[in-house]
């Protein structure tokens, strides 16, 4: 293990940007990553970590391989852990049909936080950030990005 010592006397700067994405809902999984990437770029930060956070509570933001296989397997395996056609007690309280869409997304967080070194993204190879949102109708999503690293 390799671990790099830091001046006691930290210079660390904020940087706070959004990202305004339309959907589809019913686990409609897309591809962030190159606007997460230029967002990071903007920032000119170099070293530290990256907050990605989707502002709602039926979608979560994620990492997948963003592969149509492996896309279909993700949708049906949270089909089988909080199925669509079972009744939620949310529907009775609100009646808008999205109680599935609730706990998928209580289930996967609304957010990750990924470091950058040398102003990039430390991602894998095939890994990609994505938003997924599970509600029962197209919106609007807001994601909200904050980057706190040095120059």
């Amino acid at each position: 293990m390799t671990w790099t010592c830091f001046s006691a006397i930290f210079h660390h700067m904020t940087y706070s940007a959004y990202i305004d994405i339309p959907t589809r809902g019913f686990s409609d999984i897309i591809d962030i990553t190159p606007r997460v990437e230029a967002a990071l770029s903007e920032s000119g930060l170099t070293e530290g970590l990256l907050s990605v956070f989707v502002i709602g509570s039926t979608a979560t933001i994620t990492t997948i391989e963003f592969e149509s296989g492996v896309i279909q397997d993700l949708k049906d395996a949270i089909e089988r852990v909080a199925p669509r056609d079972i009744p939620y007690r949310h529907d009775g309280q609100w009646g808008d049909g999205n109680g599935f869409a609730h706990v998928r997304a209580a289930l996967l967080k609304p957010g990750i936080t990924i470091p950058f070194t040398s102003g990039a993204l430390t991602l894998g190879t095939w890994q990609q950030v994505v938003l997924i949102d599970f509600d029962n109708r197209p919106r609007q999503r807001r994601i909200a990005l904050q980057a706190v690293g040095e120059r």
